[in-house]
């Protein structure tokens, strides 16, 4: 499932082709998405400008007037920007057609993927509404984990998984910034400190921010607006790396269900 990095990487590819261009038509081949597409989308946005293409946790919103097109890639979705003569495949479900000469195309082999048209303001969706902070945001940090971990029995695996606490933490990142801080995936959330919160959160940002600038992790479905893969996967720890050394010190690192998701760590620099 692509997941933050992916997604932001997807946003910066679409925006320089989308954002000031106007909206011709609307193609919908298969309105049968995990939410049906309505009607209303092919019937509303053409002849729109499309003011701003923004990210709200793995959710991407194309600003059009008053109204907003708010769009999730679901288990294995992508965008991509192609010539409006650009023949369409199996599984691409929608086209918008732009004043370039040029179509954002939606492909969703698994259809788990939504295009939601909204006339209200985004933040009062049901999808959005409850969504916590941006990890990369001056609003996110130690003291607002440590703060909303408080009796929390959860493991912080699980915590850092939860977009009430923080959004877009997905299994591979969550790995990632747990062995980067040094804590142990399966750890009670209320039984860490502040001060390791505040390392958390720093590797968080961390991960983050270095797998949007490698264009995200490309391990089964992702592929970029461009047609290319993500290459932050060459840069990872200990995710899918059971059995492998610790880069670290070398202990073999284990696997372990927690919150029904494969965890990767360390048994030693993890504690």
């Amino acid at each position: 499932m692509p997941e933050l990095p992916e997604v932001e990487t997807t946003r910066r590819g679409l925006a320089p082709h989308v954002v000031g261009r106007h909206v011709v038509t609307v193609t919908v081949r298969q309105p049968r998405l995990r939410w049906p597409v309505t009607p209303q989308l092919a019937r509303d946005l053409p002849g729109r400008r499309i003011d701003a293409l923004t990210r709200r946790a793995k959710y991407l919103l194309l600003a059009a007037g008053d109204g907003h097109l708010l769009m999730h890639l679901g288990m294995s979705g992508r965008l991509r920007i192609v010539p409006t003569d650009t023949p369409a495949g199996l599984h691409d479900h929608l086209d918008i057609r732009l004043d370039s000469g040029q179509v954002m195309r939606l492909n969703d082999p698994r259809r788990f993927g939504c295009a939601l048209w909204l006339q209200h303001p985004p933040d009062e969706h049901a999808l959005i509404a409850g969504l916590g902070p941006e990890p990369l945001s001056p609003e996110f940090s130690g003291d607002w984990l440590y703060a909303r971990s408080r009796g929390r029995r959860a493991a912080v695996k699980v915590f850092i998984m939860d977009a009430a606490n923080v959004v877009g933490v997905g299994n591979i990142y969550a790995s990632e910034a747990l062995f980067e801080a040094g804590i142990h995936p399966s750890r009670p959330a209320g039984r860490i400190g502040r001060v390791r919160y505040a390392r958390l959160a720093a590797a968080i940002k961390q991960t983050l921010a270095r797998a949007i600038d490698a264009g995200g992790t490309t391990l089964r479905d992702y592929i970029g607006v461009d047609g290319g893969t993500g290459w932050f996967q060459l840069s990872l720890a200990v995710y899918g790396r059971e059995g492998q050394p610790c880069p670290r010190d070398a202990t073999s690192v284990r696997r372990r269900i927690i919150g029904q998701r494969s965890t990767f760590f360390c048994p030693r620099c993890q504690i």
